[in-house]
């Protein structure tokens, strides 16, 4: 028998039933659960861990993660003035930030100011124990066209020597349904776990619009039976109805944002069994409309999310009353540091979503949009010994994602800390 570790719980949400259950212990054999109940016995080796005052929960999820950006205040500085090697440096940091917050899992679409392939390496370093962090999903870089949303030398689109300059340094950006075809092959050569395109305009770059199609019909199309024949998944950035209906159609698996949505679109999303990981935070100044806060955003962020703020309220509504299968990811690129996670929680509660449907998103349903669902996402016997606990009411504190309490990851305990301005919110 390896090294046991026996976790009293105060009360327990096993990412499985929709209840917190009391008197719930749990014993770690090693990195994995072996047994967890209301009858467990003690065995006389195993370390006790109490978090009979806390609630206890599978390691927490984050979906939608970049992870390359250091500070939200300098996030377009950091595109042009900092190293790639600095970038790489920053997508650990952010892992072990992440960690400490009790988010044992991350997802990584795309890298917003690097343009290489770091973030595997952090993940393989993870992985094979030299580093410490949270566990990365990626994909190292998006694929996108010109002038897109997923095209960061639109900041010099006046200056088009510059522009082109910058533009052609971007490896994954192109045109034409061959270019995507062997773009697909490149990323996964490089080991990315998934695909990600930037399908069509978005918030947060200067001179495009969430309600464009950035890539054509043939484009990603190509892209996506490419990458389904290699044995990967795709995953798209999207808004507006009619752009989701095409790319379902299409055969996508997953759907970044969707905040533009109709009910008969997420139906159609249901049906063909996508997922939809719609990022609140990012919207959430319009959505809950604060004129004061919105003005902590970008000055292009700004006036999108004043111009589209009534169709922003109703595709909430639609995503709070669908059925279909949702992840919870943060896309944190403004207003909060990417690696504070909790806030999501806050967003969603705030919406009026039920408690059990968000730790659903964040516990098991992630697990299973990463395609990790056998290893973790659930507290029960054979699955990696990813834990988290909580100091608030996982069911009445819209903060209770920004105070851990307690964090292990794979059978190790490691320090945690809450979300810096938490009194302040």
């Amino acid at each position: 028998m390896g090294k046991l570790t026996y976790i009293i719980c105060g009360k327990l949400y096993d990412g499985i039933d929709q209840e917190l259950k009391e008197n719930q212990k749990i014993l770690v054999e090693d990195d994995k659960i072996a047994a967890v109940g209301s009858n467990i016995d003690r065995p006389e080796s195993a370390k006790v861990i109490d978090l009979s005052n806390v609630t206890v929960t599978p390691g927490m999820i984050d979906a939608h993660m970049h992870m390359d950006n250091l500070d939200w205040h300098t996030i377009r500085q950091e595109v042009y003035y900092t190293s790639e090697e600095r970038k790489t440096l920053t997508i650990l940091r952010t892992a072990q930030k992440c960690l400490s917050r009790g988010f044992t899992t991350v997802r990584h679409p795309g890298g917003i100011t690097s343009n290489g392939f770091g973030v595997l390496d952090v993940r393989d370093m993870i992985n094979e124990g030299y580093l410490t962090g949270s566990r990365i999903v990626a994909a190292a870089r998006l694929i996108c066209t010109a002038g897109s949303h997923g095209d960061l030398s639109q900041t010099f689109a006046r200056r088009p020597e510059f522009s082109f300059a910058v533009q052609n340094m971007i490896s994954s950006l192109g045109a034409g349904k061959d270019f995507f075809v062997n773009a697909v092959r490149e990323e996964i050569k490089a080991g990315a776990d998934f695909i990600k395109i930037m399908a069509t305009g978005g918030f947060f770059t200067p001179y495009d619009n969430p309600y464009q199609q950035q890539m054509n019909d043939e484009e990603m199309e190509a892209v996506i039976r490419t990458a389904h024949e290699w044995g990967k998944t795709v995953t798209t950035h999207v808004y507006r109805a009619d752009h989701i209906r095409k790319l379902v159609g299409f055969g996508i698996d997953g759907l970044e944002h969707c905040s533009l949505i109709d009910e008969e679109t997420a139906e159609m999303v249901r049906e063909a069994g996508a997922y939809i990981v719609p990022t609140f935070c990012p919207y959430e100044e319009a959505v809950h409309y604060d004129p004061v806060k919105i003005q902590t955003k970008q000055p292009e962020f700004r006036r999108k999310l004043e111009f589209y703020k009534d169709a922003l309220q109703a595709g909430r509504e639609v995503i709070k009353n669908c059925k279909c299968k949702l992840g919870y990811g943060t896309d944190q690129v403004a207003t909060h540091q990417n690696y504070e996670s909790g806030y999501e929680y806050k967003a969603w509660m705030e919406s009026g979503i039920d408690p059990y449907r968000i730790l659903e998103a964040a516990t098991r349903i992630n697990a299973e949009i990463l395609q990790l669902d056998d290893k973790i996402g659930t507290i029960e016997a054979g699955k990696l010994a990813d834990i988290s606990a909580w100091n608030r009411d996982l069911l009445t504190d819209p903060k209770a994602l920004m105070d851990c309490a307690f964090v292990m990851k794979e059978g190790v305990v490691y320090p945690t800390e809450i979300c810096e301005d938490i009194d302040e919110e």
